[in-house]
Formats: C-alpha cells, structure tokens, sequence
C-alpha cells in the first residue's frame, strides 16, 4: 500500500513538472545525437537511469554479501562439529576415569554415540 502511495505521488510530481519541461532539446551521447527530444523525457530518462544502476549494484553487493555469509555458515557448521565431538571424547575419558577409579561401580554404555 505504501508503495502505491509513493508511485502515485512520484508520477504526479513527474506530470507537474513534464508541463513545465516540455521544451524540446537535443541529447549527445559522445559523436551520437538525438535532436528534439522533450526535457522530460530526459528528466525521466535519467532518474530511471540511475534507478537501474543504482539496483545494479545494490544487486552486487547483495550478492557478495551473500557468499560471505554462506562460507561463514560452513565455518559455523564445522566448528560446532568440532565442538560435538570434542564433548563425547571428552564424556568418554571422564567415564574411563571412574572406570580406573572405581572399576566395580561404574557401568560403562556399550552405544558408541552415547554422552
């Protein structure tokens, strides 16, 4: 809804202004020219110009950031992997401790994945 407001309002200050600028002007583009054309046209021509390019590279960044976040995902993924396996090693030997200490009360599991 915000969005229609602001295209309703941005076309109308476009039609304002296009019955002001309707004098025509010639644009070169380096050796090419292109005569005649209304003001508006180019007022219009450059605010969409610089719109897409604008998008463009919004669109880039995005994209690096993107990557950026998805090798730290993995980074992430490895590490808390890492951390998993680090903490059944460590529950393992805490186990064999007792099991040295106390060698008839501790009952060692027998599942390999167990805590």
């Amino acid at each position: 809804m915000l969005n229609l407001i602001v295209v309703l309002v941005t076309s109308s200050a476009l039609v304002y202004i296009s019955g002001f600028n309707s004098m025509p002007v010639s644009v070169n583009f380096g050796s090419f020219v292109v005569a005649n054309v209304p003001l508006f046209y180019v007022i219009i021509g450059s605010i969409l110009f610089g719109i897409v390019l604008s998008y463009l590279f919004h669109l880039i960044s995005s994209v690096s950031t993107a990557l950026a976040l998805r090798s730290k995902d993995n980074e992430l993924k490895k590490e808390k992997q890492e951390v998993l396996e680090l903490t059944k090693r460590v529950h393992q030997l805490e186990l064999e401790n007792e099991k040295q200490k106390n060698p008839d009360t501790v009952i060692i599991p027998t599942d390999p994945n167990a805590l």
